[in-house]
């Protein structure tokens, strides 16, 4: 049936499943039909459109300008170049290349499969299990708020400021992304060290590109030099980055397991350290699942890592093939808890939205947002995670950047605070130290939840997951009210109030 909106969506499940039955994983398969059947329409309009659309699958991948040719001599698998303005790898390979290169591998992605049917009935009993506690649990038993994070990098044009604005947001802790294709890390540590020195909890994350995933023991040094120059810094090391995607290097589990028990062994000489991994991007965690349960990958990791973007074209809680953020930690949670090579702690050390600011932007245009859409997210994902109790840590990628950072680096002498600057600002202080004690009756799509902080005052959190506004009743009165920014708003004369999208708190009387 042609329902689109998903509240239309949950009545027409309901009247097959009833309201106590299906949930998350029951609606994912449904949504998986409808959109399956929505490519197949597409498909046949491309397909009467004649052969010039068809033909565009195979057609060469086009870069900006700025990114580097690959070499005229790489091979498929090779094809991988940085992208200095959007910090990241770029992949000039395209669909056809791609797709020669999994048939090659089918047997490795065959057997990855095979783990992953394997673990899957573990994981869904306990899906259902924490889906269970989660929703009893909110209600009953206070959730200690804490483990907002920020991921950062050198700013050669203004080596300071980073510093000054850490201080300034208040966060303590702290991601540093190294790159151990590079021979220098003299800025790195430099950054370590003030950091170290400002009472911050460091952790360091190891990425890899093709060139090292090709050459083991350069990998292996790198790892060695890096783990002995930061170890005294911070005791937790990410072992990879987005080992789902070919662009970072990787294109078969096997060549991330090799990757994993080479950094593992020289990590461990250091006593006290901790391992995390295995950093799979977005919402793929079949590949999570696949690495965490196979038998001979020869690592165990203290916590499981996560970049979890989630579905980018909007906010946090919209649902992506039936799950939202909430849905998606505990299924998070779920693999870790199940895994055979990990303990069930869990980590998102990335996450952001992306602005539109041509070649700087991480992503494409359609999955871009405006400064104030980015901010409102920023605050919301944190408290959706960070609510649930299930994770410890979720950091912010990252403090300055074009196209995606808290700070617009376009004047390193005065940089511009984006809003996402201040709501993380605002919301790690009116937040510091406080406890989630229960989720308070709003309606939807609205969120109101009761905080207590260490003073013992209660503060009301409350956002509308929609556009416009939307009214709900406060449990006593508020003495003050702060606005997502930390801009003070009037106070209302009763205890009714609009919740927008931007996140308001409220101290209460």
């Amino acid at each position: 049936m042609p329902l689109f909106r998903p509240e239309d969506q949950e009545r027409f499940l309901a009247s097959y499943w009833g309201d106590e039955k299906g949930g998350a994983f029951s609606k994912s398969v449904y949504l998986a039909y409808h959109h399956g059947f929505l490519w197949k329409n597409r498909t046949k309009q491309r397909l009467r459109g004649g052969t010039r659309k068809l033909s565009e699958l195979f057609r060469p991948r086009t870069a900006h300008a700025h990114i580097p040719a690959a070499p005229a001599d790489a091979s498929a698998r090779d094809r991988i170049v940085w992208d200095r303005l959007s910090d990241q790898p770029h992949q000039h390979a395209g669909r056809l290349d791609k797709l020669r290169v999994r048939l090659a591998d089918a047997g490795a992605h065959a057997g990855e499969a095979a783990v992953v049917a394997g673990a899957l009935p573990r994981i869904r009993r306990r899906y259902v299990h924490l889906k269970r506690e989660l929703k009893a649990g909110l209600g009953k038993a206070p959730v200690a708020w804490g483990g907002a994070g920020l991921c950062l990098r050198p700013w050669p044009e203004n080596p300071e400021a980073p510093l000054a604005l850490v201080d300034e947001l208040g966060v303590r802790h702290v991601l540093v992304r190294l790159h151990p294709w590079e021979e220098e890390h003299a800025a790195e540590e430099e950054l370590a060290r003030a950091l170290h020195n400002r009472g911050c909890e460091l952790t360091f994350a190891l990425p890899q590109n093709r060139e090292l995933v090709r050459d083991p023991a350069r990998w292996q040094r790198a790892v060695e030099r890096l783990a002995g120059v930061f170890a005294p810094y911070g005791p937790r090391f990410q072992v990879g980055q987005a080992i789902n995607r070919s662009k970072w290097g990787i294109w078969t589990p096997r060549e991330y397991a090799e990757l994993a028990r080479s950094a593992a062994a020289v990590l461990r000489r250091t006593p006290g350290t901790e391992i995390l991994g295995p950093a799979v991007i977005d919402f793929e965690f079949h590949a999570a699942a696949a690495v965490l349960n196979q038998k001979d990958l020869g690592v165990r990791f203290d916590a499981v890592s996560a970049l979890l973007y989630v579905d980018r074209r909007g906010a946090p809680e919209n649902r992506q093939a039936g799950f939202d953020t909430v849905d998606k930690v505990v299924l998070l949670k779920a693999i870790a808890d199940t895994a055979r090579n990990a303990a069930g702690r869990v980590w998102i050390t990335e996450v952001n939205w992306p602005l539109w600011e041509g070649p700087h932007s991480p992503a494409g245009k359609s999955v871009s947002v405006d400064e104030e859409s980015q901010a409102d997210y920023l605050v919301r994902y944190y408290l959706l995670a960070l609510g649930t109790g299930l994770v410890e840590r979720v950091f912010w990628w990252q403090l300055v950047a074009r196209g995606y950072g808290l700070i617009d680096p376009s004047d390193p002498a005065n940089p511009r605070r984006r809003p996402a600057f201040y709501a993380l600002k605002t919301l790690l202080h009116e937040l510091e130290g406080a406890r989630l004690e229960r989720v308070l009756p709003a309606p939807e799509p609205a969120r109101l939840w009761l905080f207590r902080r260490p003073d013992g005052s209660a503060l009301a959190v409350g956002w509308s997951a929609a556009a416009g506004s939307v009214r709900a009743a406060l449990p006593s009165l508020a003495v003050s009210v702060t606005g997502r920014g930390g801009e003070e708003l009037p106070v209302p004369l009763g205890m009714e109030v609009e919740l927008f999208p931007a996140v308001r708190y409220f101290l209460l009387a």
